[in-house]
């Protein structure tokens, strides 16, 4: 999933889309705590449900897609005991406010997760995170390997595989100028061809976030190398599981789940059938939540 990076902005236009967020996150199913942390960057929010003394289960979104976008998981993850906290990006659309240091590069983006995770005490956590999440996830388990237990993947992009060609070529005009919702929703649509329909108020989130926040520069950075990832098989496997969308456009599902295993043979790998890049969560909720959680038990090797 691909964004462009923003700043904060307080013209009334924005708040459509935060009417929006909100409407969003009354849907999910269980009580949640929306939280605040301040760092050097700016204010960071953070949605929180679960029992406070569950343990941590950190979940990165998407570019663009806001840390809403878990109302199908979240309080399934909750309810078998997880503390989840789902944060807003940084600079992304959202609640967290990038009032702050610029992030600068891939050092300035870890530096900053690793700045909320000691404002909410946390030591350690299991991660998951989807699209660019899940490169951020990922990126963040090779920079502190001691503070991620587990590692659960969702169609993540840059992490095993490249972007295809004619992927990029549909989403290049997401950075042109002059970004309106139509443009983000007919790109949505294109993608989400041959799988269950996007989910409507997350679709209109999204297409009014790419719309309404001023664009800046994106945090992102190539593939880890295969030598970068054996990092996480020695000496001790950090436990990682990888969900493929069997119909994303974004790279091709089966070649991206060889590479997983190529790369990392002690990972957990499945593809999930009919789902799309941008609906894995969504409409594959049910078979996306049991993979989670049979990976997030204890019993799991």
């Amino acid at each position: 999933m691909m964004s462009a990076r923003t700043t904060p902005s307080p013209v009334p236009r924005l708040a459509a889309f935060l009417a929006a967020y909100d409407r969003l996150l009354a849907r999910w199913p269980v009580p949640v705590e929306a939280l605040t942390v301040r760092t050097a960057h700016g204010t960071t929010r953070i949605n929180a449900c679960g029992p406070a003394d569950g343990r941590p289960l950190v979940l990165l979104h998407g570019g663009g897609a806001t840390s809403t976008m878990w109302f199908a998981n979240a309080g399934a993850w909750a309810e078998a005991g997880h503390r989840v906290l789902a944060v807003d990006l940084i600079g992304d659309p959202g609640r967290s406010i990038h009032d702050g240091a610029p992030l600068g590069d891939l050092p300035g983006l870890l530096g900053w997760l690793d700045a909320v995770l000691d404002r909410l005490g946390i030591a350690e956590a299991d991660f998951c995170g989807h699209s660019y999440g899940a490169w951020i996830a990922l990126r963040y388990a090779l920079h502190a390997p001691a503070r991620v237990g587990r590692l659960a993947l969702l169609d993540p992009t840059q992490c095993f595989v490249g972007f295809r060609p004619g992927y990029l070529l549909r989403a290049a005009p997401l950075f042109l100028p002059g970004r309106t919702p139509h443009r983000a929703r007919s790109y949505l649509d294109w993608e989400a061809t041959g799988g269950p329909r996007t989910d409507p108020d997350w679709r209109e989130l999204y297409a009014l976030g790419y719309a309404d926040f001023p664009a800046s520069p994106v945090v992102t950075g190539p593939r880890p190398t295969p030598a970068r990832l054996h990092a996480l098989t020695a000496p001790t496997p950090v436990p990682v599981l990888a969900l493929y969308a069997d119909h994303s456009r974004t790279h091709r599902a089966h070649r991206a789940a060889e590479a997983t295993r190529r790369a990392l043979p002690h990972a957990t790998v499945a593809t999930v059938p009919g789902a799309t890049h941008h609906n894995l969560p969504m409409a594959a909720a049910p078979e996306v939540n049991r993979h989670v959680l049979t990976f997030l038990t204890p019993q799991h090797p």
